[in-house]
């Protein structure tokens, strides 16, 4: 059933996607007068259909993309006669049409998260300065020789920079070498940290994490915390003894009692409550640990308003921008090998999983997951690569350059290049998509 429904909810994510990329084509052709001979959702043989005016409004057999077919847009077409062709339009008209599709879905992107903060918006507020609170062994925070207790003073040339900074710089920096101060003792230290790429969570990680309070996030039932009454959203404030500002103070004391009883007091609603539990040993993990089944997560100062249109536009543009920053960044990196594509490249199996999970967790999540699928799809549209309308784009501006138009020879060259490209990176990413779902 699960498969099922991550088909379904796939299915309609891409829908949306193909249907508005390909409207912003449509009606950009419409009002240069360019001849629309087909809308289609979808590759390949026409399933059903109907016509209305000139154009024949289908759905393909292939559902992993969709087309605007006008006339005289490919190379070779016979209709140079014809003033409604694409070829025979002005080429800054050529080039709107095919910018269209991507900033249509910038603009659908746009509009999901600003629908989103005008019903609900929630912004962490951070209280104070970034103090790291644990350091993991090894890690490349450890080996620039941050300490627990540091004060993060200056980050990438950022000034008293928020952990929201620092996590969003750290996400998109795996082995990229970032300058930071640290404030220690009254003293500035300055010192540099290399974040490496962690592929559980697709991005740059420092290994390090900031000092807050600590809440029980999810407390698994028949499990020895929730058998001596831990709840859920209880605040965890120490164990055996140690203050909790960390949800690794938790994590590795229990690690390293390796099945010892361990005291935890904890704040409920004003009210201050110590449990003795025994940890259990989970064979069942993927890597076996002792543990008490609650999952510690850092609690954080939310403030949650609702935005009027404009105010929620613009946070919805400034969040939408960072994140293209952040795609342009990878892809970047991916082109330059500092970043494994295997790791960063998902196919329509990955974004079906990810669209069912998205469901289940609610209409918010699914819309989040719309909004950064639209997002991508702009961008890989916009890379120079023929078939592409980042490659139409590219060639305009060639011809314009030149003065004169590409050779239709060249043209189709540029095209064929262009599809067996596409072609190696649809196998590789379903080849990308199969080998995890494969154990081992």
């Amino acid at each position: 059933m699960a498969a099922i429904s991550n088909i379904f909810w796939f299915l309609i994510v891409i829908g949306v996607m193909i249907l508005v990329h390909e409207m912003g084509h449509f009606w950009a052709a419409r009002s240069f007068d360019v001849k629309v001979d087909v809308f289609s959702f979808g590759f390949g043989t026409r399933l059903v259909g109907f016509r209305r005016g000139e154009t024949d409004y289908r759905i393909s057999a292939i559902p992993f993309g969709g087309y605007v077919k006008m006339a005289g847009e490919q190379p070779g077409e016979e209709v140079t006669d014809d003033p409604r062709a694409f070829v025979n339009k002005a080429r800054w008209q050529r080039m709107i049409i095919a910018f269209a599709g991507p900033v249509m879905n910038v603009v659908l992107s746009v509009a999901i998260l600003a629908g989103l903060a005008m019903v609900n918006h929630e912004k962490v507020v951070q209280e104070g300065p970034s103090v790291v609170g644990h350091i993991e062994a090894n890690s490349p925070s450890a080996k620039a020789g941050v300490e627990k207790g540091d004060v993060i003073a200056s980050f990438n040339g950022r000034k008293n920079p928020s952990w929201e900074d620092i996590g969003f710089k750290t996400f998109e920096s795996p082995y990229k070498t970032i300058a930071l101060t640290l404030r220690r003792g009254g003293q500035d230290v300055a010192t540099h940290v290399t974040p490496v790429f962690n592929e559980r969570e697709g991005g740059g990680d420092a290994g390090w994490e900031e000092d807050g309070p600590i809440q029980a996030y999810s407390v698994s039932a028949d499990m020895p915390a929730a058998k001596a009454g831990v709840q859920n959203w209880d605040l965890l404030t120490a164990i055996d003894g140690r203050p909790i500002r960390s949800r690794f103070t938790l994590l590795d004391t229990i690690k390293q009692g390796a099945g010892k009883p361990v005291t935890l007091e904890v704040l409920r609603k004003g009210q201050r409550l110590t449990f003795t539990i025994a940890p259990m040993f989970n064979k069942a993990e993927a890597i076996p640990r002792w543990m008490i089944g609650v999952a510690p997560e850092l609690k954080r100062n939310l403030v949650t308003t609702r935005l009027s249109l404009i105010p929620a536009v613009e946070e919805s543009v400034r969040e939408n921008g960072k994140r293209a920053l952040l795609i342009v960044s990878f892809l970047e990196g991916m082109v330059s090998r500092r970043l494994p594509a295997k790791s960063m490249l998902q196919g329509p199996i990955g974004i079906a999983q990810q669209s069912g999970q998205a469901a289940r967790e609610g209409p918010v999540m699914f819309l989040l997951l719309m909004d950064m699928v639209s997002l991508n799809l702009a961008i890989f549209n916009l890379l120079p690569i023929p078939v592409l309308d980042g490659g139409m784009i590219a060639l305009l501006l060639i011809e314009m350059v030149m003065g004169r138009d590409v050779s239709t020879a060249a043209k189709e060259n540029f095209l064929k290049v262009g599809f067996v490209f596409l072609m190696m990176v649809v196998v590789f990413v379903l080849y990308n998509d199969i080998s995890k779902l494969i154990p081992g």
